[in-house]
């Protein structure tokens, strides 16, 4: 193995990540922008916090086609949850909670989904075919979710190369957990059964920067379509990160693009120092075969120990037991991640397995003096067998919880001497990652038979094709010859006004940078007077933008309509000015002169810009500043 160490993340480069074999791909779920769900026909994006009522239920594993157990089911199957389910009667149905069957798939939803598999130049499928994926940590009351690949074989272009976009499939959404403490978790179910979409790239990105700059084109691509969802929690990546020697480790739920550089360093740090971890534990003769442990019930040895967290324990009648790791002496101290080592690969599995989730949950001799004395530790190294070279890990809770977490301790560290493990792993909020649950493999899917498969005909791709949005890459090349400011074209180039701001300057002969402004500056405007821009519809700016045309309107004027149509909700005629000639417009300004001559000023160049400033402010609805200027100053 190449005898590199890792930089902090502000100092790697390129040829670090390439030294390392650093790869990565995306899973992406993004959720599509329809009334309804996407197996029944309960409304789709209604969030609340209030429930009518709980549902208390325990999931188990079943067989698959083959016979055999999903190893992620098994690994929940472990935790003996009980998982609760606020429902709230708006927004669920019986279909969510399992006791009905499901509606034919919403085709509006397949709709959007195959608009957006076009725009990815994926080849759509045939037939469509829901499948079964299990899913044991509750988070889908049915223990599974209905998904299908409807597109396969696409590519999206990145700097000098592509990416793959191996598929694509349409999904229903799960819970939203609302707490996870002990053998209780608790799920809101609004969300669930809304329909979403997961696009899995190819482990094509070479840096963190790559995955994070790969994950921002495929988002634009689909909310080019103007059909997804926007806002909190309806866009979320699944990160896969492997380095060379390693394997597939996919970090869950990444809420925010701009997080996934850091979590994919720690990442590919974690792996490189768990294989470095392998090394070291072969040196000493640690292997799969060799690896050696133990377990004791410790409790009467540190009854009187003064380290809070065990006293507590104790006093509740609960129990303290040790792992004996034979040879693993100072190795819990391993650094995996940045500020973070080996032990907190094993609290992890402790707290989410065994469910001891008050942290500190376990402790370890390789950090003596940061929890029981150096006495009780000697106690204990007598009372289990340790030697100097050994490590010892004790927890605490009741007999079942310790018994599952000794047994999961024991898994992990002889897991160690093999090297990365599958996991899925949760995202941190400091850029770290930890334990979430082992792997999925194939074994979790299965034909679901409550639903006939769904033709996909050329003609309904025929009569999808013609409303594709242009690719958003393709519109801003355009954009940068128009001279479109750089912060406005991206926006632009993925709105829904993309294809009105083409009318306009192609057909209407229109500033484009002007025409880009109103579209895409202005609503932010009006975003910071309290108004709901999302009133604003494609529509309403065509009528809007085809008066500035026809010159009924100023430049300020598309403003004030965009304004006052908001406010009424829709843009109606009557809400133009009478068109000015130039005499009434000269009247105007005599007017306004009349008005401020009994100000005195001592700079006539002062008095002509009040004069422009009040005559603006009673015509600049129709007429722009520059005219009315230059007949002032004319004038003048």
């Amino acid at each position: 193995m190449k005898d590199f160490l890792f930089k902090p993340f502000e100092e790697m480069t390129e040829k670090d990540y390439e030294t390392v074999g650093f790869k990565s791909g995306l899973e992406i779920h993004q959720q599509l922008l329809t009334s309804k769900k996407l197996f029944c026909r309960c409304p789709a994006g209604k969030y609340s916090e209030r429930y009518d009522a709980e549902i208390l239920r325990h999931m188990r594993p079943t067989l698959s086609e083959l016979g055999e157990y999903d190893g992620t089911a098994l690994m929940e199957f472990k935790t003996k949850k009980d998982i609760i389910y606020r429902i709230n009667r708006d927004t669920v149905c019986t279909y969510e909670m399992d006791d009905t069957p499901p509606f034919l798939i919403n085709d509006e939803a397949l709709d959007i989904a195959l608009e957006c598999g076009l725009l990815f130049d994926c080849s759509i499928v045939d037939e469509l075919h829901i499948a079964r994926k299990q899913y044991l940590d509750g988070s889908i009351p049915t223990g599974f979710q209905r998904t299908a690949i409807f597109a396969l074989d696409g590519k999206i272009p990145y700097k000098n190369r592509t990416i793959d976009i191996v598929q694509m499939s349409i999904e229903e959404d799960s819970c939203r957990e609302v707490s996870d403490y002990g053998h209780t978790r608790v799920y809101l179910t609004d969300r669930l059964g809304m329909p979403l979409i997961e696009t899995v790239t190819g482990p094509n990105m070479r840096t963190p920067f790559e995955a994070a700059e790969v994950a921002e084109i495929c988002a634009n691509v689909v909310r080019s379509t103007n059909k997804v969802r926007r806002g909190i929690g309806s866009a979320r990546e699944d990160v896969n990160v492997s380095v060379d020697g390693g394997t597939r480790v996919e970090i869950k739920g990444v809420p925010k693009i701009g997080r996934i550089p850091l979590l994919t360093y720690n990442e590919a740090m974690r792996q490189w120092n768990l294989l470095r971890l392998r090394e070291e534990l072969h040196k000493r003769g640690i292997t799969k075969d060799t690896f050696e442990a133990k377990w004791d019930d410790v409790t009467r040895i540190v009854k009187r120990a003064h380290y809070q967290p065990i006293a507590n324990a104790i006093e509740q009648g609960f129990k303290v037991k040790c792992v004996l790791l034979k040879k693993y002496a100072g190795l819990l101290h391993w650094q995996t991640q940045t500020d973070t080592y080996f032990s907190k690969e094993i609290s992890d599995r402790v707290r989410i397995i065994a469910c001891l989730t008050n942290i500190p949950n376990i402790i370890h001799s390789d950090s003596k003096g940061e929890n029981i004395t150096s006495a009780e530790w000697r106690n204990i190294k007598h009372a289990v067998g340790a030697t100097d070279d050994d490590t010892m890990v004790l927890v605490w809770g009741n007999e079942i919880d310790t018994d599952t977490a000794v047994k999961e301790i024991i898994i992990r560290a002889k897991e160690a001497t093999i090297g990365v493990p599958s996991e899925t792993r949760q995202a941190l909020r400091d850029g770290t990652n930890g334990f979430e649950r082992i792997l999925p493999g194939p074994d979790r899917m299965y034909p679901d038979t409550d639903l006939p498969p769904t033709r996909i005909t050329n003609e309904r791709l025929k009569i999808l094709s013609p409303n594709l949005p242009e690719k958003f890459w393709i519109s801003e090349e355009w954009y940068k010859q128009l001279g479109i400011p750089k912060d406005t074209m991206r926006e632009l180039s993925i709105s829904k006004f993309a294809k009105l701001f083409k009318r306009a300057v192609v057909e209407w002969k229109l500033d484009p940078v002007m025409i880009a402004v109103a579209l895409i500056q202005f609503p932010k405007r009006l975003k910071k007077m309290k108004l709901d821009i999302s009133l604003i519809s494609v529509d309403m700016m065509e009528e809007i933008l085809h008066a500035y045309k026809e010159g009924l309107l100023s430049r300020s004027g598309i403003l004030i309509a965009m304004e006052k149509s908001i406010k009424k909700g829709k843009f109606y005629p009557e809400l133009l000015p009478r068109p000015l000639t130039s005499k009434e417009l000269d009247d105007i300004i005599v007017q306004t002169k009349q008005e401020i001559d009994k100000i005195k000023f001592s700079n006539t160049e002062k008095r002509n810009e009040v004069i422009i400033g009040f005559t603006m402010n009673k015509v600049r609805m129709n007429i722009e500043g520059n005219t009315v200027r230059e007949k002032i100053l004319f004038k003048s």
